[in-house]
């Protein structure tokens, strides 16, 4: 979204900008380059080499697009290694009032730009994300859902 500040860490914006490039210089002429070939295959209305190429290239200058944003309307934060409490680049595990312990959930607190294999993510703005800031290991914590309130105990943070 236009206008919205993307909050991310100095590694990912690194990313960023290197899929960035690679999207717009070599993405693009390799799109180019498939589509010309499939074009001279013929009649385009039953070329389906060519639309599949088109899509292609559609779903490349949205991502493009989605990057060039976050890249213009970013702000650098940083995480302390050594916080004992829940902030943005955190990645918390917690269980839902009424589970048992080995039924945790892992969220990455932050951008999906940002997200780490195998987690879950819960931006800082969502219910969740927001609940859990500032909070400590063995804190219950409730948030607003959907389906009502929900209450999650925070059982382990990295």
């Amino acid at each position: 979204m236009a206008g919205e500040i993307h909050r991310i860490t100095q590694e990912t914006l690194d990313k960023l900008k290197a899929e960035f490039h690679h999207l717009t210089t070599v993405g693009r002429t390799e799109i180019a380059r498939v589509i010309e070939s499939a074009r001279l295959l013929g009649d385009l209305s039953e070329n389906g080499d060519y639309h599949a190429a088109k899509d292609q290239q559609g779903k490349m200058e949205s991502r493009i697009r989605q990057i060039d944003n976050v890249i213009r309307n970013h702000e650098i934060v940083e995480r302390d290694e050594h916080a004992d409490i829940v902030q943005y680049a955190s990645i918390v595990q917690v269980v839902y009032e009424g589970d048992d312990d080995e039924d945790f959930q892992e969220f990455f607190i932050g951008s999906i730009e940002e997200k780490p294999q195998g987690v879950l993510v819960a931006s800082p703005t969502s219910p969740l994300g927001s609940a859990l800031l500032g909070h400590s290991i063995d804190e219950l914590v409730e948030y607003e859902a959907p389906s009502g309130v929900l209450r999650v105990k925070i059982i382990g943070l990295r």
